[in-house]
């Protein structure tokens, strides 16, 4: 039968068809693809989404109009409370000028545009792909990144909010079209350059102009609007007088990105370009109403809330910075009033009262830093930025380039009992292990070799076999960098970052003797952590942070266990023999106002006495007290040799003398006498060891050749007192001036120094 045949019996009912090909499953499952994807149906979809979106734009371009300028209504003070819900400051007069384009110079225009909007006088007003990805990084809750043009960025301040949200990405597209076809170029630019914040308290490039270079927008040349333009990408972490080494070198990073782009633009002469240097700006001052302690507070929390909303909404710097800074927070502090006035009497009546530049010139560059912290709760209660906001802008107690010196040492003993470290004969380290403390001695690694550290103790003084209680009394140099090693300097670095240290120190035996970089907070946070039997103890100065209908919910101070307590309370215990023992017996132990209190802490004096320290708890508040030698005039660090309070007949600082005696004036007012620690431990001052110490087999070999005092990479503090190596306090004070020469074979028998000091040299 044909195939026309066939055709024809099917058409009639007929049966007797050719059977056909059966087709698979897979074969079926293809077909129905084939035939539901089309390129027909695929292309039509396709197009009937972009027409869909294109009429929705059109709709909404047509919905959108250009508001009514805002942002003056919108900026509102922020108001800052006390913990007991009385008004601290308040913080938000707007700090702006208008000035026409015409008083900005042409090439500092440039500068902007360079920095912010190559295309700005060539393109539409927005930026399709920048805006876009905006879109899908808010819906993904990645949060906003860079990318808008300046038109857009100028809608964003003056005619909408700093939210992030998609209806405010699109809303800022429409504006912008619409800004760039009703107002010119200058116009624009005008408008963004009045309303950008640029740090400081400054909004607007006149306002800013004055806050960096004390000279109107007019007087700028392009280094200065460089800085300016590059510093609005992140204006706290690009301002020079704060910023940290990173963010200098990232600031001039831009600031040369800047001009290379004016030079690419044909804005700037290359040879010019050449020439210029970078305009380090002036050091800024106080917006007035944060008199006093108020400043270094407000800026503390701003600066604490606007890492919060960095972490939860994944804006950069400078968006938190923007939606912080005068937009009608209410900021409850956990700043408890009573405490807070009484840290500031103390500092006043036992050191600012007593300065006396016109007598000692030294004490015009005495500062001095607080830090009082809950260790239950992690909050902190009261803080010493300095003697007025007005007069030193930088607060004292958030500042990161003084060395800590001897109050590392705990830190050291608590990396040796949470690692359950050894001796290099095998014994573990602890409270009663036995070290010896000559001068000098070159530290050796485990295998014997010198590590190229030969530490010198205060006034190079031979302590001989001394226990670890009696070397953290003494604060004993060459006991804690042979700790250090035996340890592991890794295992140190690891136990400080767990405590609340920088976490990418050096780990170089040189770090023994606190030659690092640390703040009042810091260490507070550190010794909490010790006084909250080893769980994380991270400070915090906010209880809340309302704006509107919005609360931003701050993370919890308190964290893991970071140290086991047995290891922190063995720590807390040994620390109570330097107050009844050692280093700050005079200013704590026998202070008339203990009312026997119990006390833990640790001195501290950094190399050539720039910087004194001393930190210390009882069972309910920890505080933590520096001081630091800062040149009035240049901001460098000096020596505060000569200053008030240093120690008769040597002219040295120290920390347990001025340091000490803040504490003891702030801390016997405050705190509870009747509490007691509640120490899960054997070891210690606090347990009042009996035993009698025995040598071990330490290494002590008496070098064949000049030992060298230097550090591996960093000036290293020197820190240890002039006692015998007895358990036995004696009495009296050192008289003579520091020695360089070789080490005494006796001991003096004078009494432990207030702190220990190196000797003035270069090391």
């Amino acid at each position: 039968m044909g195939r026309a045949e066939e055709r024809r019996a099917r058409q009639r009912g007929g049966r007797r068809a050719a059977p056909g090909r059966r087709r698979s499953s897979n074969a079926d499952g293809r077909g129905l693809i084939r035939r539901l994807f089309t390129w027909k149906k695929v292309l039509g979809t396709f197009l009937g989404l972009c027409l869909l979106g294109i009429g929705g734009f059109i709709v909404l371009y047509m919905m959108v109009d250009i508001p009514k300028g805002n942002a003056a209504a919108r900026l509102q003070s922020n108001v800052y409370k006390y913990s007991d819900g009385t008004v601290l400051a308040r913080d938000g007069e707007v700090n702006r000028e208008i000035v026409d384009l015409s008083k900005v110079p042409e090439d500092v225009r440039y500068t902007f545009v360079a920095a912010e909007n190559k295309t700005f006088f060539k393109d539409s007003g927005v930026d399709l792909k920048g805006t876009a990805r905006g879109v899908v990084n808010t819906l993904s809750g990645k949060g906003a990144q860079g990318g808008s043009t300046i038109t857009q960025q100028y809608v964003k301040n003056y005619y909408l909010t700093q939210e992030q949200t998609v209806t405010r990405k699109l809303r800022e597209l429409v504006i912008s079209l619409k800004v760039d076809r009703q107002l010119s170029k200058d116009d624009i630019l005008a408008g963004y350059l009045n309303t950008s914040y640029f740090g400081r308290n400054a909004y607007g490039i006149q306002a800013a102009a004055q806050a960096y270079y004390r000279v109107d927008a007019e007087d700028l040349d392009i280094e200065q609007g460089a800085y300016l333009a590059a510093l609005l990408q992140a204006p706290s972490q690009y301002d020079w007088a704060v910023a940290s080494e990173t963010g200098k070198k990232l600031v001039k990073a831009r600031w040369n990105y800047v001009l290379d782009n004016m030079v690419e633009e044909g804005w700037l002469d290359a040879s010019e370009r050449a020439s210029m240097k970078f305009p380090v700006p002036e050091e800024p001052k106080a917006v007035a109403g944060l008199d006093g302690q108020k400043g270094y507070l407000v800026d503390l929390a701003n600066s604490q809330l606007e890492e919060q909303l960095m972490k939860q909404e994944g804006i950069s710097r400078s968006e938190a910075e923007t939606q912080v800074k005068s937009q009608g927070w209410t900021i409850t502090l956990n700043i408890d009033r009573k405490k807070q006035a009484q840290l500031e009497k103390a500092a006043k009546t036992q050191l600012t009262s007593k300065l006396n530049p016109k007598k000692r010139s030294v004490d015009a560059d005495i500062q001095a830093g607080a830090v009082s912290v809950d260790p239950k709760t992690g909050k902190i209660v009261a803080l010493y930025g300095g003697q007025d906001y007005f007069k030193h802008y930088r607060s004292n107690a958030t500042r990161v380039d003084y060395q800590p010196a001897s109050t590392f040492k705990p830190v050291i003993l608590a990396a040796a009992l949470e690692n359950e470290a050894e001796t290099q004969d095998g014994d573990l380290i602890g409270a009663k292990t036995v070290y010896d403390g000559t001068s000098r001695r070159p530290v050796v690694d485990a295998n014997g070799n010198k590590v190229g550290f030969s530490p010198p103790n205060e006034d190079d003084v031979d302590y001989g076999d001394v226990t670890v209680q009696t070397a953290m009394n003494k604060s004993v140099n060459s006991v804690f960098a042979q700790m250090g090693v035996d340890v592991g300097m890794q295992d140190v670095m690891d136990t400080a970052a767990a405590l609340g240290m920088d976490d990418d120190l050096q780990a170089v035996p040189a770090q023994t003797l606190g030659t690092m970089g640390a703040s009042p907070l810091q260490m507070a946070g550190v010794y909490a952590t010790l006084d909250n039997h080893g769980k994380q103890v991270t400070p915090t100065l906010i209880k809340s942070a309302e704006q509107h209908n919005r609360t931003v919910t701050m993370p919890d101070p308190i964290g893991d266990q970071v140290i086991s307590r047995e290891a922190a309370d063995t720590v807390t215990s040994v620390l109570t023999g330097v107050v009844d023992d050692g280093t700050a017996r005079t200013s704590v132990r026998d202070n008339p106002a203990r009312d026997g209190q119990e006390v833990a802490g640790k001195t501290g004096t950094s190399d050539f006495g720039r910087s004194a320290w001393f930190t210390g708890y009882t069972p309910d508040l920890v505080t933590s007290v520096g001081l630091f030698g800062e040149d009035a005039k240049t901001g460098n660090q000096v020596n505060m040799k000569g200053a008030t309070g240093t120690l008769p007949g040597t002219g040295r600082v120290n920390g347990g003398g001025l340091p000490a005696q803040v504490w003891a004036a702030y801390m016997f007012g405050v705190t509870d006498p009747d509490a007691e620690f509640d120490l899960d431990t054997d070891q210690g001052a606090a347990v009042e060891p009996t035993w009698t110490p025995t040598k071990t087999k330490e290494p002590s070999e008496t070098p064949s050749e000049e030992p060298t005092t230097q550090a591996p990479t960093t000036e290293a503090p020197t820190e240890t007192p002039t006692e015998t190596p007895t358990d036995t306090p004696t009495t009296g004070e050192p008289t003579e001036e520091p020695t360089t020469e070789a080490p005494t074979t006796t001991p003096p028998t004078d009494d432990i120094p207030e702190d220990p000091v190196e000797p003035d040299e270069e090391r």
